[in-house]
């Protein structure tokens, strides 16, 4: 116990400091995310990398608290994701190929032995899409940081009823990290997680809780993991509805997230994070309690259905009209001259 509060607080600390220190390099470099007319640099998932790399192997390595089996490998793995995530920060290499490449990496930890080739391979393909979902996420202040922080915990809280000590380890790491990431994150952003991070923190989470689940009934599974995972998958199923209903190109960003929606109906930035991390910690407190058995499976099928009510209700608003604040006789007027 005693090593796992000082491996957090290390976590901590050293993911604040290398945030700081990452931040005025990407800055010299123009590696920068633009938020509301904001250059944000896109470098700080770094720092969490770095930060839960670095501490989880150094209990590994002095024997104090053992990774255990396969958990290396998963942080292995998730390295060569951040890796990916970094080419992807520096070059902006496309959607498909990030998919791709975390889903390689995921079927390199997947337990087939206990999933079969089928599952196993259904189970790299939910690891590489929450991945992703995660590095949809980081478009907003605090948004990433905060969900990865809930669903570590969440996670961690799965793997230690597990017995899995060294899984529960790393997981605390994890969130140690990214609340250190938070404190220059949190609005107004001064650095962002970057495909990096969000990529690496969302594999991580995705591929430890597939792991806690192995061995029990699938169906409760695929409830758990979808709860412990909500807040991103409805960011995801949102943004594919919308653009497919309004005829735009999946992959074309635009202002049709969770949060910004939320911010059409009055939020601050600040209050639509904090509503989304209490909706995610609503979800991952139900996926513990089913996890443990406190909870039938339904609770996980309530989680489902909000989820889903959710996602048709915020729909409704629409993203794609003229720019906040503009008029529409000022538009009408664009229109004409376009003309």
């Amino acid at each position: 116990m005693l090593y796992g509060i000082a491996a957090a607080t290390t976590a901590f600390l050293l993911a604040a400091v290398l945030a700081a220190l990452i931040r005025p390099c990407a800055l010299r470099l123009g590696l920068v995310d633009r938020r509301r007319a904001r250059r944000v640099p896109a470098l700080g998932g770094l720092a969490v990398v770095g930060a839960t790399c670095l501490v989880a192997y150094a209990g590994d390595w002095t024997g104090v608290a053992p990774l255990g089996t396969g958990v290396g490998e998963l942080v292995a793995a998730g390295g060569a994701v951040a890796l990916l995530g970094l080419v992807a920060d520096v070059w902006r290499l496309k959607t498909r190929f990030l998919l791709f490449g975390t889903a390689v990496a995921a079927a390199c930890v997947v337990p087939y032995a206990e999933f079969g080739a089928v599952g196993g391979l259904l189970g790299a393909g939910w690891i590489a899409f929450v991945a992703v979902a995660f590095k949809g996420l980081d478009h907003a202040d605090g948004l990433a940081g905060t969900v990865g922080v809930v669903t570590a915990f969440g996670t961690g809280a799965c793997a230690a009823a597990e017995v899995m000590d060294g899984l529960a380890v790393l997981l605390s790491v994890l969130a140690a990290a990214l609340t250190g990431f938070l404190m220059h994150n949190w609005h107004p952003a001064r650095i962002a997680l970057g495909a990096s991070g969000s990529l690496f923190a969302g594999f991580v989470l995705a591929a430890a809780a597939l792991v806690t689940r192995t061995g029990h009934d699938p169906a409760a599974s695929a409830g758990v993991l979808f709860a412990l995972t909500a807040v991103a998958s409805a960011d995801v199923l949102l943004v594919l509805l919308s653009r497919l209903l309004a005829g735009r190109p999946v992959l074309r960003r635009g202002p049709d997230h969770l949060v910004h929606r939320l911010r059409r109906l009055g939020l601050t930035s600040p209050g639509a994070t904090v509503a989304l991390g209490a909706g995610s910690f609503a979800g991952v407190l139900v996926a513990v309690l089913v996890h443990g058995g406190w909870v039938g499976r339904t609770g996980a099928t309530w989680v489902a259905c909000v989820t889903f009510g959710v996602v048709l209700v915020l729909l409704r608003i629409p993203v794609y009209g003229p720019r906040q604040g503009e008029s529409s006789q000022v538009s009408g007027h664009l229109r004409v001259r376009s003309g």
